[in-house]
């Protein structure tokens, strides 16, 4: 089972509180639980036992801990100096200690100097606001550090952070902000993080450094503190009891940004986006909890609780100013079912000279599954497959032509969903093969009569479909069921388990969290993996992703690609004779298809930019940049907004649905929620090239299989397309 971290790891780009350069204060020293050692114990046992590749927990492993730890707290290399580096060294063989003998005096010292050292950082990037800078002068600033040495001296450390800090200004600047409302900005921006990092607690110290252990074993074992064990749940199951409103943090408040829809929240008629929260009482008459200055997830464990129980909330309404007018509104929670993140399809239709053939999409965010209620024997448990399946006699009715499986950005979930959601296409057979650690071999098969959809059929797939969609983008390749198009995928070829550490503690309220653990390696039928290589498309798209830096080839602790014996399967059918006409209808296609064509190119350059590695902090340089990227929209026709430089911090440069979009310099939670919301529908509403190009693809499949020749379809491009609820 792929597990999806959906915990935050505050240790990254926090800062910490009240920090001053001349002596002042930090901020409080975190401490280690007795919980989370008899935790991290615990874990170390069941690693042991039960991991893939099993691995002792001795002075080797605990180097690799070391540079991992160090690595999750100061990836760019912005706040350690290496004076800190060799300080901390002395500790490099013996993190693994902490583990054995319950101590993690060591690891919390580690994350408190990164915290007392990231304090330094921002006070100091504060006083470089009071003079402005000089943008005449021809200097540069590197993006990423990764790669890069820790700075040798404070002084370089502080020559880094003032490029830095002229870096965000020019970015504002550039966007057309004044010098007071770029000092405005960065100044509440750089006090936000030492305020931010202050609300940090003793378990985001320790979930960092537990997966810092977890992922030096192999990269998708890791540990979840109990609340990010509760979010993973929700996630899968699709649904959780509170009153359904999507919360996030606007200018220092948790602020309502969505109602879902059918919840309490946007039934009642008292609540709007814009919202603020400045209070939240446990049943009529509880005691009004004030949360303002609160981390947005601890807001959230307050307002969620049980079914049909009563929260109250103290609201400022979206139009009140800051001394405006309170309100309070009483609300029963209620089960919210997260239908934004289920499977939907659409019909997307094609006119080929006189006919039209239409193309049915189902676009599955992940492979979610009510296990607990698959468990208990529920009937009508929620789940991908039988979302899948419902959404396909629909399309069936609409009487469509294909259907594409749209997989982009789908990290996994439930193996078994993979295995069902393959049975929906083929008529009984084997899925996947596992091989767990003594070698033993075991086959995944879908054992169901009859087929749910038997027509012409694709995967789309790209750089982030992971784990389950590459066991069903895999069975549908080899049974020779569908073409696969887009990307070569992540390369996850492994296969996890989740371990409840309260269970086996028995612990009656949870306290020690979950540890998602390697147990096996999945095999395709044909007898490969797609570990490390993923799925290679039959037609390959575009792609913005580097391998270099993201997809399982990236770790350097990864499994190697291996092979066993195929399982015993009869292919479904062979599409390999039409590749060579479906290949050329799509290059043709493609040339005479301005916005791909466009698309290519903003890649090209982002790719350009990201390899650079480098942004001008002279304006005049900046700005001729600037005038070249817009002059060169221009010359297409139609203006679009382009990022005013390759920083990885701001808005997209190219997404794959073509439309890059104007750096405003701010980052998330800046923005005005009104411009959020725009900027979100924009890019939902833009033209999704790559999905348009695989569904004009599927139209000269059905072309093809009906007329016997490719030579009578047509060039389409922008499909009119009608969702189905």
């Amino acid at each position: 089972m792929k597990r999806t971290l959906l915990w935050v790891l505050f240790a990254l780009s926090t800062a910490v509180q009240g920090a001053t350069l001349d002596g002042g204060i930090y901020p409080p020293e975190l401490k280690p639980a007795p919980d989370e050692a008899h935790a991290a114990h615990l874990a170390a046992e069941l690693l042991a036992r039960y991991h893939y590749k099993a691995l002792p927990v001795d002075s080797a492993l605990s180097t690799k801990i070391f540079d991992q730890y160090l690595k999750a707290l100061d990836p760019e290399k912005l706040f350690f100096v290496q004076a800190d580096i060799n300080q901390l060294s002395g500790d490099r063989t013996r993190l693994g200690e902490a583990i054995l003998k319950k101590d993690l005096r060591a690891p919390f010292a580690i994350f408190n100097l990164y915290q007392q050292r990231s304090a330094e950082r921002f006070a100091y990037a504060r006083t470089l606001l009071k003079n402005g800078f000089d943008f005449q002068e021809d200097e540069s600033y590197q993006v990423s550090r990764e790669k890069e040495a820790w700075p040798a001296t404070e002084a370089e450390s502080r020559e880094l952070w003032r490029k830095r800090v002229k870096s965000d200004w020019l970015r504002l600047k550039l966007a057309g902000k004044d010098d007071k409302s770029t000092f405005e900005i960065l100044d509440k921006r750089y006090d936000n993080f030492l305020k931010r990092s202050g609300r940090v607690k003793s378990a985001d110290a320790f979930q960092t450094y537990m997966n810092a252990y977890t992922m030096t074993i192999e990269p998708h074992t890791n540990y979840l503190a109990p609340r990010a064990a509760e979010e993973f749940d929700i996630a899968m199951r699709l649904s959780l009891v509170g009153i359904g409103a999507v919360l996030a943090e606007v200018d220092g408040q948790v602020t309502i940004r969505e109602l879902v829809p059918g919840g309490p929240a946007i039934l009642s008629g008292q609540l709007k986006p814009g919202d603020r929260i400045l209070g939240v009482a446990q049943g009529e008459g509880g005691v009004m909890i004030e949360v303002i200055g609160w981390r947005l997830d601890d807001v959230v464990a307050l307002i969620r609780g049980p079914a049909d129980t009563v929260v109250v909330l103290d609201i400022l309404p979206v139009d009140a100013g800051p001394d405006g007018k309170h309100k309070l509104v009483s609300l029963t929670r209620k089960t919210i079912n997260l239908e934004q993140q289920a499977a939907k399809a659409s019909i997307h239709s094609l006119v080929d000279g006189n006919v039209t053939r239409r193309i049915g999409v189902i676009t599955l965010p992940s492979f979610y599954e009510d296990i607990e209620a698959r468990r208990k024997g529920v009937k009508e448990y929620r789940s991908a497959s039988r979302d899948v399946a419902r959404l396909l006699d629909g399309l069936k009715k609409e009487k469509v032509d294909s259907v594409l499986i749209d997989l982009r950005n789908n990290g996994g979930g439930s193996l078994a969903e993979a295995v069902d959601l393959t049975g929906l296409f083929i008529d009984r057979g084997p899925v996947v093969q596992q091989r767990n650690a003594k070698g033993q071999i075991s086959v995944e098969s879908d054992t169901r009569a009859g087929l749910a959809w038997d027509g012409p059929l694709a995967v789309l797939i790209n750089r982030s479909s992971a784990s389950a969609s590459e066991i069903f983008a895999a069975a549908i390749q080899d049974y020779g069921r569908g073409l696969i198009i887009g990307e070569p995928s992540f390369g996850k070829g492994t296969v996890q388990t989740v371990i409840d550490l309260d269970q086996i503690a028995r612990n009656s309220k949870p306290q020690f969290g979950e540890v998602k653990l390697t147990i096996a390696q999945f095999f395709r039928i044909n007898g490969g993996t797609t570990q490390l290589r993923g799925v290679t498309p039959d037609i390959p798209l575009p792609s913005l992703a580097d391998p270099e830096s993201f997809g399982e080839s990236s770790f350097d602790n990864a499994l190697p690609w291996t092979q066993i014996k195929a399982a015993n399967y009869s292919p479904a059918g062979n599409l390999k004779g039409l590749l060579p006409v479906l290949l050329a209808l799509h290059d043709t296609r493609v040339k005479n298809d301005k916005d791909f064509q466009y698309l290519q190119e903003d890649i090209a350059e982002a790719k350009a930019r990201h390899k650079k590695n480098l942004v001008s902090l002279n304006e005049a340089q900046r700005r001729k940049e600037l005038a070249a990227d817009e002059a060169r929209l221009m010359a297409r026709g139609a203006r679009k907004d382009v990022a005013a430089d390759g920083s990885n911090d701001g808005e997209e440069r190219a997404s794959e649905k073509g439309a890059p979009l104007r750096d405003d310099g701010l980052q998330p939670g800046e923005r005005s929620l009104a411009n959020e919301l725009a900027n979100q529908k924009a890019r939902k509403d833009a033209r999704d090239i790559l999905l348009d190009e695989a569904v004009n693809i599927l139209g000269d499949e059905v072309a093809v299989m009906q007329t016997g020749s490719g030579l009578t379809a047509g060039i389409r491009r922008a499909p009119v397309v009608v969702r189905l609820e």
